[in-house]
């Protein structure tokens, strides 16, 4: 029992981590804004491969909402990056 709650931990300090990794965007998706583009494929690649995990979180047999929450951010963020890159 202790190994399942550590990874129950370990699962939500992943998500929170990862969900702060997609935040980190901001400051590009300003810099874009501001007319100081960044590359868009990164971002791109990010939301892709976010979207893939979120698809596969909802739709494996056992749902794993906190692993397609946390890369919901990073479609969501990803997207917004890559275009204001444009």
């Amino acid at each position: 029992m202790k190994l399942e709650k550590a990874m129950t931990v370990l699962g939500w300090i992943a998500s929170i981590t990862a969900i702060i990794m997609y935040v980190s965007y901001i400051p590009q998706i300003i810099n874009n804004l501001h007319g100081v583009k960044g590359s868009p494929i990164q971002p791109l690649a990010t939301a892709i491969n976010t979207f893939l995990w979120v698809i596969y979180a909802l739709f494996k047999k056992d749902r794993d909402i906190p692993l397609a929450a946390c890369n919901a951010a990073g479609v969501v963020f990803g997207l917004i990056t890559f275009f204001t890159a444009l």
